[in-house]
């Protein structure tokens, strides 16, 4: 991992610097503790034989009390690193987790045309998760091997220098061996994450759709998809298994071998006279010591490049600057009165998909203004120019006069309500999902905005009234229904301006005259854009804008259009067909 990509991951141990001083503390000491213990062993194998009978039982018992005094003390340590450490990686990954949620909240619309839900989850779940467990293991993982490998081999070379260098011998190469392979498994474990991403997304847009699923029958092609998806994850899986065996393999191999070595190393030293048994044994004894940290940092290895993996797929995330964001000097808007101005307006979606040039037209406040035109000529995305989920390419949208550059999203945002064709409601109940327009709203406004709405008949006619819950995504309610809730959430919102898409498109002829009676109402004394697909809703506008792919080709009131005999009178015609 780079150098920079360090200081960022450190940064999140600063809210929590406290309880990681603790850790690491806890962690050196029950360290230190298991290089001492052998030592007070040692004490005694060296000295019991110049001991008299009395002096002798004395020393063994203080050592041994010593010795579960230790043991009590690592104890203590090994619960504080295992429970506290854990809260730490629990709260960094709160942190990371709330950080990266905020981010995809500032996203742009231009992000999430591109990605899918599921992975955009995994990110947010599986990846955190082995960020977390990477946080809390990492410190005190180093902390303790360091300590006891070499806290170790400074006893081995006060024993005897000669076995304490032959026991060293084999580290070196492991080392490089090490950095060599965890290369080439962070990289697998990458690959890993885009599989299990790409299976979650396969998941969720499967769950989302199966009603379509099974309505077409075709489960198995769905099934077939999935196994595909689990198919190529499997075989990733197959590749970072490779390196991790032959890394464990190799290493775990040579740990053995530092035994083996130092074994035969000694019986030629103690064949010389080199060094004397009880050397030799006790020797032996702190060789556990000295390949203990080598094997936990070869285990830990896995660990590490998981945690690592994801959190260089975190960092990409994070590294993704919003498209629409706030100028410095943007300022809030008050008293807005809805006059709307579109000046050489021209927008692309890419270099290739050129969807407006040098579009002008204004609205002014209070104007109802209907825009029809065959599907693909841009009535959707002129729309979404004005609240800025896009940002014009060339020109400018002014709001009474000003930029919209140069207003604050909220603010901006804040006076515009939108219905769209696709009505979002979140699970929860229909009081939720209207006050979702103005939090903090009392249940006496929620009441009103539903009867503005034409939706409190059928509202109180539900079992649990505006208790009730609507399932996900609305499910429980019929399509005319869940229309209404939307535009009760516009009523409680009360912006200057309205965006209706389509909203009546899909309903049957009592529901849309219902609803069209609920968005004339919402629209009075507001300036108002009605992207139309059937014409009959369109008939009152003050103003019919026609799109083609060129831009406004026709403008004028529904019986200007018709008497004109151009585009309008040919579609409304071929419609009242």
């Amino acid at each position: 991992m780079k150098k920079d990509s360090f200081k960022t991951i450190l940064q999140y141990y600063r809210p929590h610097k406290v309880i990681l001083i603790k850790d690491l503390f806890f962690a050196l000491l029950g360290a230190a503790i298991a290089i001492v213990i052998p030592l007070l062993i040692r004490h005694i194998q060296i000295n019991i034989s110049v001991w008299d009978s009395a002096t002798a039982l004395r020393m063994i018992l203080i050592i041994v009390a010593a010795m579960l005094l230790l043991l009590l003390l690592e104890m203590y340590c090994t619960y504080f690193v295992a429970y506290y450490g854990h809260i730490m990686g629990a709260r960094i990954e709160y942190d990371m987790r709330n950080k990266l949620f905020m981010h995809y909240q500032q996203l742009s619309f231009s992000f999430f045309d591109n990605q899918k839900v599921g992975q955009l989850m995994s990110r947010v779940t599986n990846d955190l998760f082995d960020i977390s467990e990477l946080m809390h293991h990492g410190p005190e993982e180093i902390v303790i091997s360091v300590i006891k490998l070499f806290g170790t081999l400074a006893v081995l070379l006060s024993i005897n220098w000669q076995l304490a260098l032959v026991a060293f011998l084999p580290v070196p190469f492991m080392l490089c061996f090490a950095v060599s392979y965890n290369a080439k498994m962070r990289k697998a474990f990458v690959r890993n994450r885009a599989r299990i991403a790409d299976i979650n997304a396969t998941i969720e847009e499967n769950l989302s759709g199966i009603r379509v699923v099974q309505s077409f029958a075709n489960e198995q092609i769905e099934v077939d998809k999935f196994v595909h998806e689990n198919t190529r994850f499997v075989q990733s899986k197959k590749n970072s298994y490779y390196y991790m065996a032959t890394y464990f393999t190799v290493l775990g191999a040579m740990t053995t071998f530092i035994t083996i070595l130092v074994a035969g190393a000694g019986a030629l030293l103690m064949l010389y006279n080199k060094v004397d048994i009880n050397e030799f044994v006790v020797f032996v004894l702190y060789i556990g010591n000295f390949t203990d940290p080598i094997k936990r940092l070869v285990a830990f290895a896995e660990q590490l490049q998981s945690g690592l993996s994801g959190y260089q797929r975190y960092t990409e995330m994070m590294d993704i600057e919003p498209e629409i964001q706030n100028l410095p000097d943007a300022v809030e808007i008050t008293d807005v009165r809805g006059n709307i101005r579109f000046e050489d307006v021209s927008f692309s979606y890419n270099e290739n998909e050129e969807v407006f040039r040098n579009l002008n037209l204004v609205v002014p406040a209070g104007e109802y203004v209907a825009l029809v035109g065959s599907s693909g000529v841009g009535k959707t995305t002129l729309c979404s120019l004005i609240p800025r989920f896009y940002d014009v390419s060339g020109g400018r949208i002014t709001l009474d006069g000003r930029d919209i550059r140069g207003i604050t999203l909220e603010s901006l945002r804040g006076n515009i309500g939108i219905v769209q064709q696709d009505v979002y409601l979140f699970s929860g109940t229909i009081k939720e999902n209207i006050r979702y327009g103005k939090p903090g709203a009392t249940d006496e406004e929620v009441v009103a905005a539903a009867k503005s709405a034409n939706a409190y008949d059928f509202i109180m006619e539900l079992s649990d009234g505006f208790d009730t819950d609507i399932g996900q995504r609305g499910i429980r309610l019929s399509g005319g229904q869940k229309q209404r809730i939307a535009i009760a959430r516009v009523f409680l919102k009360d912006p200057k301006i309205l965006i209706f898409d389509e909203a009546t498109s899909a309903l049957d002829n009592e529901s849309e005259r219902m609803v069209q009676e609920s968005l004339e109402n919402l629209a009075r004394e507001r300036t108002t854009f009605v992207i139309a697909h059937r014409l009959s809703t369109v008939l009152n506008a003050h103003r019919i804008l026609v799109l083609t792919h060129d831009g406004i080709a026709e403008q004028g009131t529904h019986a200007q259009l018709m008497e004109k005999g151009g585009i309008y009178a040919s579609l409304y015609r071929s419609a009242a067909i």
